[in-house]
């Protein structure tokens, strides 16, 4: 397979994998925000709105700190 150029963005939040799979782990167990069937629309939005205002009061959050060097890179994109 050729190794194939990525996007500095791409490239970057690949870095970063691991905050983002633990903030979508947060929101999938500890929120209980799943995946399955709704009846209506309504209520996806309901338990999706539910799970992220719990999320917004949690005490600790998981954050991506990002570097001069990915700043300044980003800035020449």
């Amino acid at each position: 397979m050729k190794p194939k150029v990525i996007k500095l963005w791409n490239c970057l939040m690949l870095r970063k994998r691991f905050i983002i799979e633990t903030v979508f782990d947060q929101l999938k167990n500890i929120l209980q925000i799943k995946q399955f069937r709704h009846r209506r629309c309504i209520s996806f939005m309901v338990n999706l709105l539910a799970g992220l205002i719990a999320y917004l009061f949690q005490p600790k959050k998981p954050s991506i700190k990002m570097t001069k060097f990915d700043k300044q890179a980003l800035m020449q994109i």
